[in-house]
């Protein structure tokens, strides 16, 4: 069984009358990337601020490596790093000197320590300069640093690839899993770019109105959705035949839609051909991340916060 590395449990949060988090469960294992996903107001901020200890649930359990938030805070929190979009640094600072002012607030931080997350995070060469001097994504792989020098078993990063061009974005990814398979942490991504997530993730849980929705492994989401989209002639009669054994609805462009079932699709075609239809197409469609969620949520994946 993998390493549990962060439980969420009955979680709820109440506003005055109003419940903001109404009882989210799910759990994160050691080395993996786990996307967290959902609409605007869903509650996904809500529920990282009660992670990271930021703002107190109403009721319901968080773990983080075996240690309660509530009840062992300290150690908990010795346990998690978290990075909120931009990192605050100190532009006029060079990199070394903003992660020697950070490690003051750690107990027992070395300069060994410092120099480790400096070339974990790829540094090197450019540590000593200005941080003003730095592209955005040497900004956020610095704040990465400043979050990886208490040695956290469970790393945050909310919109880690906000703002980054394209190549600093396939860098950050291949940074974020190089974190999850080679350092073994776990690694919880908040994201509105569903793109990203779909190629970055290995679970996602798309959550909406305070509640979890769905929880499981992307591609195990994406099979679940597949589609079979067919080119038969005469139309209506092949609509009238898929219909007697599976679901059947109209695409674009004189298209029939069905399920796509590995071990039923051949059969199908049998039975039409059987009927004198003309097939002339069967494509296998795996929808993108962005289908899925709107089929889920009802919401498009540009308002997802």
């Amino acid at each position: 069984m993998k390493d549990i590395t962060l439980s969420v449990k009955g979680l709820k949060k109440k506003i005055g009358k109003r419940e903001i988090i109404k009882g989210l469960d799910f759990e994160l294992h050691r080395g993996e990337v786990f996307g967290f996903l959902g609409p605007n107001g869903a509650g996904k901020t809500t529920t990282i601020r009660m992670i990271v200890g930021l703002i107190r649930p109403t009721s319901g359990t968080i773990e983080i490596c075996g240690y309660n938030v509530r009840t062992q805070f300290t150690k908990a929190m010795n346990e998690i790093g978290c990075i909120v979009e931009n990192p605050e640094l100190y532009p006029y600072l060079t990199g070394w000197e903003n992660l020697e002012h950070f490690a003051r607030m750690l107990p027992n931080v070395k300069d060994e320590q410092i120099k480790e997350v400096i070339e974990l995070v790829r540094l090197e060469d450019r540590v000593h300069d200005l941080v003003k001097t730095y592209s955005l994504g040497m900004r956020q792989r610095l704040g990465i640093a400043q979050a990886l020098l208490g040695k956290p078993r469970v790393l945050i990063l909310d919109e880690p690839t906000n703002g980054l061009d394209p190549m600093g974005i396939r860098e950050m990814r291949a940074f974020i899993r190089y974190l999850a398979e080679k350092e073994g942490l776990t690694v919880l991504v908040s994201s509105h770019l569903l793109s990203e997530i779909q190629l970055l993730c290995d679970r996602v849980a798309i959550i909406a109105k305070g509640e979890i929705i769905k929880v499981d492994r992307v591609d195990r989401l994406l099979s679940l959705q597949e589609k079979l989209i067919w080119r038969a002639y005469p139309k209506k009669l092949a609509k009238e035949i898929l219909s007697t054994m599976t679901t059947v609805t109209e695409g674009e462009a004189d298209s029939l839609i069905t399920p796509y079932l590995e071990d039923q699709s051949a059969s199908w075609n049998r039975h039409l051909v059987e009927h004198g239809i003309e097939v002339q197409e069967m494509t296998r469609k795996t929808p993108a991340l962005e289908d899925l969620f709107l089929e889920i949520t009802g919401v498009g994946g540009e308002s997802v916060d």
